[in-house]
């Protein structure tokens, strides 16, 4: 390794390796340039075939930090995204050949009252302190007494109730924690108080809330350490009803200075873990804790500590229901950084807050569901419904239906209503792909939804008013369509509101390496082969063929190279043959192999050609190919020529 690395703080930005050979390894960010790769003379070398000698870079740039790829070969990921420049986000996994990394940084913003305690360390003198345990509370503990109740009792328990009742409803954390010292403090006699939890991953404290009723909620409050640790450890609440009488905490100057005379103390325990404590104390000489009040604040911590664990818990699940958004929504994102896909993102993000209909234009297999799903996450309709129907896929029979619903005996078999597509959209996205398909009968329907945002059920009566943002999608020339008849004019202008056109892969190159090593690490997982990335060479056939199947066409040739190829890298003898019977000329020494193949073809089907004196069924036969194949090569290979030879 380039440099020793162990528990680090999180007090900087840090990588933390969560699988390969660096695996826990915590490594700080903390200079201006970090280098990543196998060479020993990286900031971080990862001794790993699967990564460059100079595999990638982490900048820091106007208070950001940038990942950049140094051009490796089995590509950077960002989330599962194959990037070459990345500004990179607190919780980004970074994946550099076999080596995982999650992207850390410290809050922005300190929690309310984390500075607002100061320690004092000390020795208790146990002959001046009372320790009480929760199981002993007579509160808490489920022994019957006949005793008739005292009036403090009653108000007590009223107080437990009420508390309990309050925190029970709270969803937030740190409302929570600022509402029950509240409460403490209206109930107990106390002058300061703090709440404190462990800080995470260590056996240290750090203040959730702190409240001094003089100078105010967040100012600094002194705490013995000593308590704390005594009362976490033991699991018991205490109570130091004269800090004068204690020798130890007598010469804790901090404490004199402060003029603390007693001090109440109880653990937060939940499920058998200390989660740490309620911490009270007073400067009066009149005002004394009691054991009265060491009860009350052993029960209601008792109480409360269910509540922190629970909202804790709550908050961590909240937190990871979006990490797994985020990882939902990255296989949907628009992987490319050419000039093209730029643009396109720019355009989808200025219209995306819009609720005007947009018409996505372009060639099959170019990606526009994928660029509806984006115009809808970027929406302020993102936590709606995302519908999506093929109007090409469903008879047109069905079609009115499954878009509009129907009523209850509408038609034989149609039992109970069922709702549309359109009415299980409201409130989110409506995404109409193959739009030009839609027959005329519903074209007619569909307008008069755009207009009205209203239709009626099949067999209904009564209009059904949805909230729904349309996207429709074609790659017909909806334009031309209009003008021969073929589709409804007035329908085609209400569609095209905005026209975004999604580019083919053959007019952004730049992009295809990155979809590619994007497709190749999705199957590599589905699969469950492993596949580190793609050789220069089957690289080179890549970029230069002309995909007419645009993206979709690509996303199979992959995922055929990863299920039949034998090695960690995709070589060019693990792709499609139709990718070389297009590629032009190559020079000997980049694609021997491939060259040598398509010449061989060529010469294969002129031979048989003139043996078969110009008849391609005939040629066909003698090659053992269906005539319609070889139409197919002779075109794409370009053979035609060289048989008039």
């Amino acid at each position: 390794m380039g440099a020793r690395w162990g528990q680090a703080s999180l007090m900087h930005p840090t990588l933390v390796a969560i699988d390969g050979p660096l695996k826990d390894a915590a490594i700080p960010l903390d200079a201006h340039e970090v280098s990543i790769g196998r060479d020993p003379t990286n900031g971080i070398c990862i001794v790993s075939n699967s990564v460059s000698r100079r595999h990638c870079l982490i900048r820091k740039q106007s208070g950001l930090l940038t990942i950049c790829d140094l051009g490796s070969l089995n590509g950077t990921f960002v989330n599962s995204i194959p990037v070459r420049v990345q500004v990179l986000e607190h919780g980004d996994v970074i994946k550099i050949g076999d080596v995982s990394f999650r992207f850390l940084v410290p809050a922005r913003e300190e929690r309310s009252g984390e500075r607002s305690v100061t320690f004092e360390d000390s020795e208790l003198d146990s002959r001046a302190t009372v320790s009480l345990r929760r199981e002993d509370s007579k509160y808490l503990c489920s022994q019957e007494s006949s005793a008739t109740p005292s009036e403090r009792l009653l108000q007590d328990l009223r107080t437990l109730v009420t508390i309990a009742t309050k925190i029970s409803s709270i969803q937030q954390s740190d409302s929570l924690h600022w509402q029950l010292l509240g409460m403490i403090l209206d109930a107990i006699p106390a002058e300061r108080g703090a709440i404190l939890l462990h800080d995470d991953g260590t056996e240290d404290f750090k203040s959730v809330a702190a409240w001094d009723k003089v100078s105010g909620p967040g100012q600094a409050v002194q705490v013995s350490r000593t308590v704390l640790q005594r009362v976490v450890g033991d699991s018991a609440a205490l109570l130091v009803n004269d800090t004068s009488a204690d020798e130890v905490l007598k010469r804790a100057s901090t404490l004199m200075n402060a003029q603390v005379r007693s001090i109440l103390c109880a653990p937060l325990i939940s499920y058998q873990k200390a989660l740490g404590a309620i911490y009270l104390d007073n400067r009066s000489l009149s005002i004394r804790f009691d054991k009265g009040h060491l009860e009350l604040l052993t029960s209601i911590a008792g109480i409360a500590a269910l509540a922190l664990a629970n909202v804790q818990r709550a908050e961590l699940l909240e937190r990871e229901a979006q990490r797994l958004q985020v990882a939902l929504d990255a296989e949907h994102n628009i992987v490319g950084e050419s000039a093209a896909t730029h643009q396109l993102l720019g355009l989808i993000a200025r219209v995306a807050d819009t609720d005007a209909t947009v018409l996505l234009c372009g060639e099959s297999g170019t990606g526009k569901e994928l660029a509806a799903r984006a115009l809808h996450r970027a929406s302020a309709r993102r936590q709606g419904p995302f519908v999506a129907i093929n109007c090409a896929a469903i008879p047109e029979a069905l079609l009115e239906s499954e878009l509009f619903g129907y009523d209850k005996g509408a038609f034989t078999g149609a039992t109970a209503l069922k709702s549309g597509q359109i009415e299980l959209a409201h409130g989110g996205t409506l995404f109409l792909d193959e739009i030009g398909e839609l027959a005329r009968a519903l074209q007619a329907k569909l307008l008069r939804f755009l207009q009205e945002r209203e239709f009626t059920r099949v067999g209904g009566s009564r209009p059904v008013r949805v909230d729904v943002r349309v996207i429709a999608a074609t790659n017909k020339d909806l334009a031309v369509a209009a003008k021969t008849g073929a589709f409804r004019q007035d329908l085609y202008y209400r569609l095209n509101v905005i026209s975004v056109t999604v580019p083919p892969l053959r007019d952004r190159p730049e992009d295809i390496p990155l979809l590619a090593s994007y497709f190749a690490a999705k199957f590599s997982a589905k699969c469950k082969r492993r596949v580190l990335g793609i050789s220069p060479r089957a690289e080179s056939c890549l970029v230069r063929y002309d995909w007419p199947g645009n993206i979709r066409e690509l996303e199979n040739a992959i995922e055929r190279a990863v299920v039949l190829g034998a090695s960690d890298l995709i070589l060019p003898e693990d792709l499609p043959e139709t990718l070389f019977e297009t590629q032009p000329s190559a020079e000997p020494s980049d694609l021997d192999y491939q060259s040598a193949v398509v010449e061989l073809k060529k010469q294969l089907i002129i031979k048989a050609v003139k043996q078969a004196r110009g008849n391609y069924t005939e040629a066909a036969k003698k090659l053992g190919v269906h005539p319609n194949y070889l139409h197919r090569l002779i075109r794409n290979m370009n053979v035609k020529p060289l048989l008039r030879d």
